[in-house]
Order: structure tokens, then C-alpha cells, then sequence
């Protein structure tokens, strides 16, 4: 008979293999850090369903505000050691982090894809998340800029025009009475960077800066005119909850925003919502700027981490989820083949699918990492100038002088 200490021994070592077997069959944890806090339930269910689809990984999504709130955690996290296995960054946050090798280099994974996969998403999406030739972002959150007006106002006044920014113009000193300051001028460069586009110029210019260039100064000194006018009411981005009760008022007839935002301004009381493309001033040579975000993978997640990741991506990237994540949220289809599941949803709301179809001549924005810190000083000197303190050309100049240190 086998003796007691060898019995003890056998019992350990099957608790040892029994052990290392479960723990061998216990799922990859991926973290996820991301900026939709407004519909962390929709993600939430995102990473429910797949994690019960398979039992190789298990994400766990983590809301942590907003974009520019999820940075510096991100950069803390970095630091520490403690980043998430994949994290969602807007498109002029991430050219920064993997300039600085804190991020993975993704282009594996997506020549891995199927032709028909790969081109189905449109090529500026894919251009958004690459750095020097490489991949660092997988898209998922689109959207495209749109002018939101109050239509029931509009038709009160009976008040139309092209939707052009001298249409704007014009239809702002119309309806420039009583008080009324038709169109919020917000200090922000997205909105500006779009601005820009719409007259065919640029802001960039290789990888240096262009704040000061002849189409940024006429899209300014048009704003700044306008609001010495009367007829625009100057914003800063921190003012947002007081310009939202200024639209649904009637204080406020227009605004540049997110085709996103449209899930917020449609629950807002008293009018009715309109949504247009964003103006166009020149036909034929205008694009409009990609916003939202992208799927990176800090460079301290492990190869099965990241593997994890791809897959998480892979699945909230399937035609029929992304149907169902932009009618939630009215982002922009990312890949062509989501278009027409929408049907039954863009009969319903046909604004949306004219705010959409700017896919077609989106483009990303700048990628150059110094880009982050020049948004800053666009601005600080479109708030300068909209508020009367300094002339456009001053302004930009200011900000192109201090971007070219």
C-alpha cells in the first residue's frame, strides 16, 4: 500500500494540475477605457454579448468621462505601469502617445483582414488612426460636422437660404432681431478646422502649422464680423450647458456641432430641431473633418491582450452592431456595408441620412503629434477675436507664431 506521505503528495500534485488547468482556461481580461459615458449601458452591453460569444477573453469597459478627462488617466496609467488593454482616444490625441512609443502598432492586425472587410470602411477612417506609414487606431466612433438650426423659427420667419457660409451670413442678419444673436460662434477648433475645409484650405501644411493661412483668416474675420454685428454669439467651450438653453429658447437659431449631438438636441424642449450638412462655401473642393475617436492598444498590454482587443474591435465593427450603434447615437457609419441597414432608421429621420453621406468627402484630421497643442492656441485666439479683444489676422498670427516656437 502506497505510504501516507506519498498519498499526500499525489492529493497536492492533482490540486496543483487541477489548479494550473483552470487557470489555463481562464479568459484574457481586456480593459477598456472609453469616452462614452453617455452610453456606457449600449457599451457595457457591447462587451456583455461578446464575452458571452466566447470564452478565450473578458472585456471590462470602464467609463472615464470624457476625452480630454481620460487623457491624463491614461497618462498616469502609462506611467504606473496599470494602462488598460485598449483604450478609446480622439483623433488628435493618439498621434502624441504613439509618436512617444506608448502605443501598439495595429497594422498587422489590420492587413490580417479580408480585402472585402478592409475596404468596406471607408479610406479615411483608416487614415485617421495612422501615424508614419503605421496603424495605431482601428475606427469605431465617427461623425461628421452639421449645422443644427431651429426649424420651427426658420419657418416662422420664413427664412431660407443656401447652405452656404454667406447663406449663413445673410440669414443671420435677418433674423437678428430682438435681441436674438442667431448663430453660436463656439471657441472651438473642430468646428473652425471644418470652417477651414469648407473654403478648401487647410491648417495644417505638412507637419508644420497654418493657423495664419488666407482661409482660416477669412472664415475668422467672417465670425468676428458677425458677432460685432450682432449676429453671432461667441462661446467658450466651457459655456456649453448655458448655449444649449440659449438654443432652445430662440435666443440662438444655429449651431456647429456633432452629428453626435443630435441624440442630446433632439430632447431639448420648446422647437424643433433641424439638422443640415455643415455649410459649404466652395462646391467642388470643400471636405469636412472626421470627428470622434479610435480604438488604440498601450504598448504594456501583452500579446494576448492585444489579441483580445483586435477581437473586441472585430466585433463591435460588425455590419449589423454598428447598425444598431449608430442609430443609438447618430454617429456616422464607419464602413459602407452599414448604410443600407439604416433604411427603416434614415426614413424616419432623412436629416440624418444627408448629415451622414459627408462621409464621402470626409477626411482625417491633422496627425502631426504637435497638432494637440495647437488647438490650444487656435482657440484661445478664436476666442480673442470673436469677443472683440483682437483683430482675426492678429489673432492668428499670434497663434501661428507661437506654434512655430
Amino acid at each position: 500500500m502506497p505510504r501516507p506521505a506519498t498519498l499526500r503528495l499525489a492529493s497536492l500534485l492533482s490540486v496543483s494540475v487541477l489548479l494550473s488547468a483552470q487557470a489555463a482556461a481562464a479568459p484574457v481580461r481586456v480593459e477598456f477605457w472609453h469616452a462614452m459615458t453617455g452610453v456606457k449601458d449600449t457599451v457595457a452591453g457591447y462587451a456583455r454579448d461578446f464575452n458571452k460569444s466566447q470564452n478565450r477573453y473578458e472585456v471590462v469597459p470602464v467609463a472615464q468621462g470624457n476625452y480630454r478627462e481620460l487623457l491624463p488617466k491614461l497618462q498616469s496609467a502609462l506611467k504606473s505601469g496599470n494602462a488598460p488593454a485598449l483604450v478609446q482616444l480622439e483623433f488628435t490625441q493618439f498621434p502624441v502617445l504613439a509618436a512617444a512609443g506608448q502605443l501598439s502598432d495595429l497594422s498587422r492586425a489590420v492587413e490580417a483582414l479580408p480585402d472585402a472587410t478592409r475596404n468596406d470602411f471607408y479610406p479615411a477612417v483608416w487614415r485617421a488612426g495612422e501615424l508614419g506609414g503605421k496603424t495605431y487606431g482601428l475606427p469605431w466612433n465617427v461623425s461628421v460636422p452639421v449645422l443644427m438650426y431651429n426649424a420651427g423659427l426658420l419657418k416662422k420667419a420664413g427664412v431660407t437660404f443656401p447652405n452656404t457660409w454667406a447663406g449663413l451670413e445673410e440669414a443671420s442678419r435677418k433674423l437678428a432681431t430682438g435681441g436674438r444673436r442667431p448663430l453660436v460662434v463656439a471657441a472651438d477648433a473642430w468646428t473652425f478646422e471644418a470652417n477651414v475645409l469648407s473654403r478648401g484650405g487647410q491648417l495644417v501644411s505638412g507637419t508644420q502649422p497654418a493657423l495664419n493661412a488666407p482661409d482660416a483668416v477669412e472664415a475668422l474675420t467672417q465670425l468676428s464680423r458677425m458677432a460685432q454685428a450682432g449676429h453671432a454669439q461667441p462661446r467658450s467651450l466651457n459655456e456649453a450647458t448655458r448655449a444649449a438653453f440659449d438654443f432652445a429658447r430662440g435666443q440662438n437659431v444655429f449651431v456647429l456641432a456633432s452629428v453626435a449631438n443630435w441624440t442630446d438636441a433632439r430632447r431639448l424642449p420648446f422647437f424643433s430641431l433641424g439638422v443640415a450638412p455643415f455649410p459649404c462655401e466652395k462646391p467642388g473642393v470643400c471636405t469636412v473633418p472626421l470627428g470622434g475617436g479610435t480604438l488604440a492598444v498601450p504598448r504594456t498590454s501583452s500579446a494576448q491582450e492585444q489579441a483580445g482587443a483586435v477581437a473586441f474591435w472585430n466585433y463591435l465593427t460588425e455590419p449589423a452592431r454598428l447598425a444598431n450603434w449608430v442609430s443609438t447615437t447618430a454617429y456616422a457609419p464607419p464602413r459602407r456595408s452599414v448604410t443600407p441597414l439604416l433604411e427603416s432608421w434614415y426614413a424616419k429621420n432623412p436629416q440624418l441620412r444627408a448629415a451622414h453621406a459627408q462621409m464621402g468627402r470626409a477626411v482625417p484630421r491633422p496627425t502631426t503629434p504637435a497638432y494637440a497643442e495647437w488647438i490650444t492656441l487656435l482657440e484661445d485666439a478664436i476666442l480673442e477675436s470673436v469677443s472683440g479683444k483682437q483683430g482675426a489676422r492678429a489673432a492668428l498670427d499670434e497663434a501661428q507664431r507661437r506654434a512655430g516656437r
